[in-house]
């Protein structure tokens, strides 16, 4: 049979045809195989980044005077003086307690000491007695009916323009008669109000 058969050159064009096909079919596993693998690569997961608000946020407060071991301390924000205290190892012998208010909530950057019974508190220590101008009372506590402006912001979640606001309210009102009263100056809220409480008196 020669090359010029009309079936030899069927067959041929046949077989072309197979090769054509398998030579399509493999190209397109393979391209599959690449598109499957980007896609695999493409919906893995991301490390995630942690944002601020998953930060804890932190307070740093020198702690001198009648304790344990005075120094720096780095505590969660919303501690009081009590846990600043506990952390530089407790009250010593001498310390005298009711000269700090244990509750009061700290702020960072303070300076908070320790009397020893019968010693004169330094002026402008938080935390310290003393009756004098600024409106606070022998056991550290704010007076709402006699405490000005700055003292009113020395409280935690308590500045100018909120400290404002309490003078007004209490211009307006002839004083505050208890604590409670707070609760009804804009911008206390039960959080701020939850704050506040253990720190002032009237």
């Amino acid at each position: 049979m020669t090359a010029s058969d009309p079936r030899a050159r069927l067959r041929i064009g046949v077989g072309a045809a197979v090769v054509l096909v398998v030579v399509a079919l493999g190209v397109g596993v393979a391209a599959a195989a690449l598109t499957d693998a980007g896609d695999t690569r493409e919906i893995t997961p991301a490390t995630p980044v942690p944002t601020a608000s998953a930060v804890a946020r932190t307070v740093v407060v020198h702690v001198l005077g009648a304790v344990q071991s005075p120094g720096l301390y780095t505590l969660d924000d919303g501690a009081r003086v009590v846990d600043a205290i506990a952390a530089a190892g407790g009250l010593t012998a001498h310390a005298d307690p009711a000269a700090v208010n244990l509750a009061r909530f700290l702020t960072d950057g303070e300076q908070l000491v320790v009397l020893e019974e019968g010693e004169a508190p330094p002026p402008g220590v938080a935390g310290a007695p003393g009756g004098g101008p600024g409106g606070t009372t022998a056991g550290g506590l704010v007076n709402l009916n006699t405490a000005d402006q700055a003292t009113l912001e020395t409280l935690p979640r308590v500045g100018p323009a909120l400290a404002q606001r309490i003078l007004a309210w209490r211009d307006d009102n002839g004083g505050f008669t208890s604590v409670d009263d707070l609760r009804g100056v804009s911008g206390i809220g039960e959080k701020t109000f939850a704050q506040l409480e253990p720190l002032v008196t009237v």
